[in-house]
């Protein structure tokens, strides 16, 4: 059976972003596909110190949840994140994770996977963090799911999520597609479909 990791990012455990997560979550497991919420807490995640320390260790030097999920990776098909939005952008503590976590693991078990973002916001700000979410797993060929909407909630609180009619359908849509790729990828893998063999990453300097 396909997995699906869903990152709260939420200082909230059980607050609006938990709430559309759960609803996505709900809709993957509709369709044969597990799901597992990772709540990052609301302590302070460290930042990345670019010390590439990961690069000789094989994990990021600071041992928190980051090397936590980085372990599980191959446990996952896909990665779904969610956050609120604090002043048009995701927050600080989950940009954090991610930094570390994309930085430090290994590339070759993020490429191919499904990967999505969801966000929740009062009323704006939703498609900046969206965006800016994205932007992880645009750089490390994994394949990004959409909805029929951009992937957002909105409401000061779960109650309100409730209500949010639209972007709680278009949670469930963001699952039934995942859902479907998902499958997809597994009729690929049974008919001998590998996934693209990439060459070498090359890193452009214009200093002369």
């Amino acid at each position: 059976m396909s997995k699906v990791l869903l990152i709260n990012g939420s200082p909230r455990q059980h607050g609006c972003t938990d709430t559309a997560l759960r609803e996505l979550a709900g809709a993957l497991e509709r369709n044969g596909v597990e799901s597992e919420i990772f709540w990052l807490g609301n302590q302070p995640v460290q930042d990345c110190i670019a010390c590439c320390g990961c690069q000789k260790a094989g994990k990021c030097v600071f041992d928190d949840g980051v090397n936590q999920v980085a372990a599980r990776l191959d446990e996952f098909d896909g990665l779904v994140v969610g956050s609120p939005v604090y002043y048009g952008g995701p927050t600080g503590r989950l940009t954090s994770f991610l930094d570390r976590l994309f930085f430090s693991a290994d590339k070759a078990k993020l490429a191919g996977k499904l990967a999505a973002s969801v966000v929740s916001c009062r009323r704006g700000g939703s498609t900046g963090s969206f965006q800016r979410l994205n932007q992880f797993f645009l750089m490390t060929n994994m394949t990004v799911v959409g909805s029929q909407y951009w992937n957002q909630v909105h409401g000061s609180n779960p109650e309100d999520v409730a209500q949010d009619a639209e972007g709680l359908q278009t949670m469930r849509t963001l699952g039934e597609n995942m859902a479907y790729l998902l499958a997809a990828q597994k009729a690929a893998r049974d008919a001998g479909i590998s996934l693209p063999t990439h060459e070498t990453p090359l890193r452009t300097n214009f200093i002369s």
